[in-house]
């Protein structure tokens, strides 16, 4: 079935197992070599380039592994002795996916008929565990309950290197020395210009005649949390007609290419809303161990302005963003974990950052969808996402943050100087504005934040705030000293913002007044 009466476009989508799978040819390249004929295969989980092969099947038994790379749900019942009767190799910290490397005999896995050496899970029971490492995956399966259902692909890739372990009674807790082996076998990472694949697989087969066509997959990005991208790595040059996907496990599906920009268009559409979709679904997981204020908002790949004197463009540097409770974070990386979140590269308050789209006519050079992130005291970070949609995204998901801040902070109070006397501005989200003095802290003045009509500054240390009287609707000028100015003039547009955000009716309703 076309996805378009009305376009001619190769992408085609079908049901299996009730799950969207979409295909069609593109040409692809490592960016330096003439790029060649593949098959794009895109599922919720995986995107594959595949490869038309001639093979002679060496199995008909009911029982051998499947030759084609499809997803597959399989039902284990637990046992008393022995668990679910297998292992495990892989995790996210060795950029590998979480692969059955033993079935044991007469057990639970065993039993099913359904599972192989080579496997990748890729779900427990419905949650994915494709950005997990080793240890949290051992523990999921631990934790699974008695009935088991797994999400599983076969990457025959890597079978002959697993059952090669085996054959050496390698211990299976020794997952480091396993994973550090199995990166470095040629049979199990394969690429574009890779040769064949081998088929070896976890159980005895019988010989089948016949040969037959059948589509193998040369390279295989898990969508968790990927980073897709048309623009030439760390520049601001966009790809004709093309674009890349790089997975969390490092592996890359090099540049794919495009005839035309419709399909392109579609393409890139597909693979990010099922990147969205999946990182969503993470971010739902992680929040389970965070209370509601403290909880992630967004998440997802942005690209970092780094300004280099020594040469006429702009480069880039890929950050994972995260918005969570009360700040702000940038990552190298995505964190794989919940302690992952404490690792970042720069955590800056929500209240005391500005968030400012950036004009077209602003740009430093040719980077769409540009934002800045300012915080008080720090050099502005100039950002940028591919999509005018994802710019959006993260415009909605800073409000909501801001509001999640505001209310959780309740109050905050800035040293400031008033007709030459010390005394304290304080911003309270429920009373608005307010100056105390004196050791008894007395109030000298009050205003609700819908009372101030403007303000303005010198851009070192004195402010003045412009509020409006409920009686007489006359504007009266407060002038302040605050040595911390910056700081002060970002808490105030966050309360601001957060009024406004949050549609607080006697706020809007006093705006829509004057």
């Amino acid at each position: 079935m076309k996805l378009s009466d009305t376009m001619a476009t190769p992408i085609e989508e079908k049901l299996d197992q009730n799950l969207k799978v979409r295909t069609g040819m593109v040409h692809v390249s490592d960016g330096k070599s003439r790029p060649e004929p593949l098959r794009l295969n895109l599922t919720m989980e995986l995107l594959s380039l595949q490869k038309l092969e001639v093979v002679t099947p060496t199995s008909c038994h009911p029982n051998g592994p499947p030759m084609e790379s499809k997803e597959r749900m399989v039902q284990i019942t637990r046992q008393k002795q022995g668990g679910l009767g297998l292992s495990i190799k892989g995790g996210a910290e060795h950029k590998l996916p979480i692969l059955i490397s033993r079935i044991y005999k007469d057990q639970a896995a065993d039993i099913t008929g359904q599972l192989f050496v080579g496997d990748a899970i890729i779900k427990v029971n419905g949650e994915y565990i494709t950005a997990c490492p080793h240890d949290d995956a051992v523990n999921i399966l631990r934790n699974a309950g008695d009935i088991v259902v797994l999400t599983v692909k076969h990457y025959r890739a890597a079978t002959p290197f697993l059952q090669k372990q085996l054959t050496k009674d390698t211990p299976d807790s020794d997952n480091d020395v396993t994973c550090a082996e199995l990166k470095a076998d040629e049979g199990y990472k394969s690429s574009v210009n890779s040769g064949t694949i081998s088929r070896s697989c976890s159980r005895p087969m019988s010989i089948c005649s016949e040969p037959e066509k059948r589509w193998t997959d040369v390279v295989a990005v898990p969508l968790m949390m990927a980073y897709v991208t048309r623009y030439i790595y760390g520049t601001d040059k966009l790809r004709q007609n093309a674009f890349e996907v790089r997975g969390l496990n490092g592996i890359s599906t090099g540049v794919i290419h495009c005839d035309e920009l419709a399909i392109l268009s579609q393409w890139l559409k597909l693979i990010t809303d099922n990147v969205v979709g999946l990182t969503h679904l993470q971010m739902k997981l992680y929040n389970r161990n965070f209370a509601v204020g403290e909880r992630i908002e967004y998440m997802g790949w942005v690209n970092e302005g780094v300004i280099n004197n020594n040469i006429s463009w702009q480069s880039y540097k890929p950050r994972f963003l995260l918005l969570k409770g009360t700040e702000v974070m940038l990552f190298e990386t995505p964190p794989l974990n919940v302690a992952g979140i404490s690792k970042a590269l720069v955590v800056y308050k929500v209240y005391q950052t500005m968030f400012r789209i950036v004009k077209e006519s602003e740009t430093v050079d040719s980077r769409q969808h540009c934002f800045l992130l300012q915080s008080s005291g720090h050099e502005p970070r100039y950002l940028s996402v591919e999509t005018r949609q994802e710019l959006l995204r993260i415009e909605n998901s800073w409000n909501a943050a801001i509001v999640t801040s505001v209310i959780k902070l309740g109050r905050k109070t800035f040293a400031v100087s008033h007709h030459g006397k010390s005394g304290g501005l304080t911003l309270d989200w429920q009373a608005g504005f307010s100056l105390t003095e004196g050791a008894e802290s007395a109030t000298i003045w009050q205003y609700k934040f819908s009372q101030l009509r403007g303000s303005s500054d010198d851009g070192k240390s004195k402010l003045k705030l412009h509020f409006q009287d409920h009686d007489s609707r006359a504007i009266e000028t407060k002038e302040l000293e605050c040595q911390v100015l910056q700081s002060l003039l970002f808490c105030m547009h966050a309360f601001l913002t957060a009024k406004v955000a949050s549609v607080d009716p006697a706020f809007l309703s006093s705006i829509q007044q004057t």
